[in-house]
């Protein structure tokens, strides 16, 4: 398997993080996060979650600090848009997105995939991919009940210990979803050590992402 790095230990690297709800963006692409900021990258992070109720932008705030924390740079930002809804409210999302673009520049964005069950999730890449159309677009997986894990093309095998940071991180922060069942440390840990071992990871972990457009140079 071919190898590619986005980034090195001191080096700069300006990411785009997109969540449709608070804890999204945690459990799709924290590990790759963490292991960023452990290995050096001077990270530049925009953290943007649509959608969350006061006590869950609240979830938010928090845990993004401590995923963040060593980012050379952070910004957090938590709208107000509807759960569950986001179809409905796709102009405003779109014009959201045009004006996000227009004070960010990324490098990397991180967002939903398309093939998610979940009709936010669904929205919100299709809006990110249709508004960010020249940049190297990330797509991470939400597990669910749903059932709507797919193939995936693109891996990052995680650095020793970050699975249970994430995993602890996550369980940590987000006390509203502990009583929900899929939101579970096994599960957690499942499916980075499904995604490891198809990419063969040297920790036995990893996150996985599709990637539909990318220009080798």
């Amino acid at each position: 398997m071919k190898t590619l790095s986005i980034a090195s230990a001191g080096h700069p690297l300006k990411i785009l993080c997109l969540g449709a709800h608070a804890d999204d963006i945690e459990i799709g692409a924290g590990g790759t996060i963490l292991g960023l900021i452990a290995a050096g990258v001077k990270l530049d992070v925009y953290w943007c979650v649509l959608s969350a109720t006061p006590e869950r932008a609240l979830e938010t705030r928090r845990s993004a600090a401590a995923f963040l924390e060593g980012a050379a740079a952070a910004v957090v930002e938590v709208c107000g848009f509807e759960d569950s809804y986001f179809p409905s409210q796709s102009r405003e999302i779109k014009q959201f997105l045009l004006a996000l673009r227009a004070r960010v520049e990324p490098e990397v964005i991180f967002t939903h995939s398309r093939f998610d069950a979940h009709q936010d999730h669904q929205e919100l890449n299709r809006l990110t991919t249709n508004v960010f159309r020249d940049h190297l677009v990330l797509e991470y997986e939400v597990p669910k009940w749903d059932g709507d894990f797919t193939e995936r093309n693109t891996y990052v095998p995680l650095l020793p210990g970050m699975i249970e940071r994430k995993i602890d991180l996550l369980m940590e922060h987000f006390a509203t979803q502990r009583s929900k069942d899929w939101f579970h440390e096994d599960v957690f840990r499942g499916v980075a050590r499904m995604r490891g071992m198809e990419c063969r990871s040297p920790s036995l972990f990893a996150e996985a992402f599709t990637v539909r457009k990318l220009a080798l140079v």
